[in-house]
């Protein structure tokens, strides 16, 4: 089968007779390290100059936010950091014991054991992985829950609500994850050297059929959407959205409540099944006016053609992923550096690997990412100000920082690797500056 890899008929052994570390073993290795080193300098850096802040509150906030709300969102965001640096060293403790430490090797040698069809063999090893990397985070997902968030008063999810969001979550990674996984795996093996263009368009056209289902066939099986009541700012909103020439299939308001005192607004779905959606909480933080103005900024991403930009910047770095397994798939010292050293790896295992250790080489693009969507946020900032002024979403803005207790003082650096967007004081200072550039 010209360029075909079968499940078991390898033309290498990656072999147990061989120095169990290789090369790319202590690349891998050194750069993870380096990961947490810088992870945790940066964390030291955020968790220094929020507190070295804490007891002042910043321009152009003076006046706006009182100086308990302010030292509320500093606590809140040093207990965070502290926890996402433990977070961080516990997710690294799991990838080494998932690719050095032999995890993965232990979990296909099981499925193999089965003597199942090797497609099954293949499906059946990686949704294994990701289930069970699911139930491995899952004392740091409680824990952010039910003590960090708690100890701030944002929770308001319950264990059974938890529990039940988690059963969901893993029968649609069986129901969805399953039958992709298949698909791809086949084609690994039937489609030829160019096998990762066609997994290529498998992927990209199930992520276009799970962005259009998502608000209508999945989105409700964990929230209720219900239709928006209130006819005047209905009326409002329909006007807002007829002006900037955005197709709605309905204003819903979902109970965010059920989970979290936060609040957010955003529109989802593609084609004709797009919704506009409001945290039940937001609309009670905010008024009718600055409503429209957080709607405006998200309008904004629509009408600058930010999610065109991101699926299609999705799709090139999905493309080019899965040309480098292409290669990597037929690297012996791929698998043996990665701590896999069976005869004869699956095209399976070597996409479990890859989706395993990218991040680590992947994380010194997080700035870039953080920029250009930075970058989007000023952009959509900038529509909300031509559309409906800048005041109200200044106003909105000062509103959900003080409610979602979100720092007003980051630390540049810290940001930079991040935050999606801007810090709340550039933020606000470049409205003003619009606001002034407008009179």
């Amino acid at each position: 089968m010209a360029g075909g890899v079968r499940y078991n008929d390898r033309s290498f052994r990656t072999g147990k007779e061989s120095d169990p570390m290789n090369t790319f073993s202590w690349i891998f290795l050194a750069l993870l390290l380096l990961d947490l080193a810088i992870q945790g300098w940066l964390a030291r850096r955020q968790i220094r100059t929020v507190r070295a802040h804490r007891d002042r509150v910043p321009e152009p906030f003076t006046g706006t936010i009182e100086g308990a709300t302010h030292r509320r969102a500093a606590d809140y965001t040093v207990a965070k950091t502290r926890f996402g640096r433990l977070e961080a060293g516990y997710g690294a403790l799991i990838l080494l014991g998932w690719t050095l430490g032999g995890g993965v090797e232990a979990v296909d040698r099981l499925w193999r054991g089965l003597e199942l069809p090797p497609l099954a063999v293949g499906t059946g090893m990686v949704l294994s992985v990701l289930l069970i990397g699911s139930l491995l985070e899952l004392p740091t997902s409680a824990w952010r829950t039910f003590v960090l968030e708690q100890r701030f008063g944002f929770n308001r999810t319950t264990p059974g609500l938890f529990v039940g969001d988690l059963l969901k979550g893993a029968l649609l990674t069986l129901l969805l994850g399953g039958p992709l996984v298949a698909v791809v795996l086949w084609l690994m093996e039937v489609a030829g050297p160019l096998w990762w263009v066609w997994a290529w368009g498998v992927w990209f056209g199930f992520s276009l059929l799970m962005m259009w289902a998502w608000p209508t066939l999945i989105a409700p099986l964990f929230n209720r959407f219900e239709p928006l009541e209130d006819e005047a700012l209905k009326s409002r909103i329909e006007a807002l959205l007829r002006e900037a020439g955005f197709r709605s299939s309905g204003i819903f308001v979902m109970d965010g409540s059920r989970r979290s005192a936060h609040g957010n607004a955003y529109f989802t779905g593609l084609g004709g099944n797009k919704r506009i959606v409001f945290f039940d909480t937001l609309l009670r933080q905010l008024s009718p006016d600055e409503i429209e103005a957080v709607l405006a900024h998200e309008l904004g991403h629509f009408r600058r053609h930010h999610v065109r930009k991101r699926l299609a910047g999705m799709a090139g770095i999905a493309l080019a992923g899965l040309a480098l397994l292409g290669w990597l798939m037929e690297q012996p010292w791929f698998y043996q550096g990665l701590g896999y050293h069976l005869p004869g790896p699956g095209v399976h295992v070597a996409l479990v690997l890859f989706m395993l250790a990218s991040p680590v080489f992947s994380f010194f693009l997080s700035p870039l990412l953080a920029w250009l969507s930075r970058r989007q946020e000023f952009e959509a900032d900038e529509f909300a100000a031509r559309l409906r002024g800048p005041h109200h979403l200044v106003e909105a803005l000062v509103k959900l920082y003080a409610e979602n207790a979100a720092t007003l003082t980051p630390d540049p650096l810290y940001s930079a690797f991040h935050d999606s967007h801007p810090p709340a004081p550039v933020r606000v200072r470049h409205l003003q500056r619009l606001a002034e550039g407008a009179s």
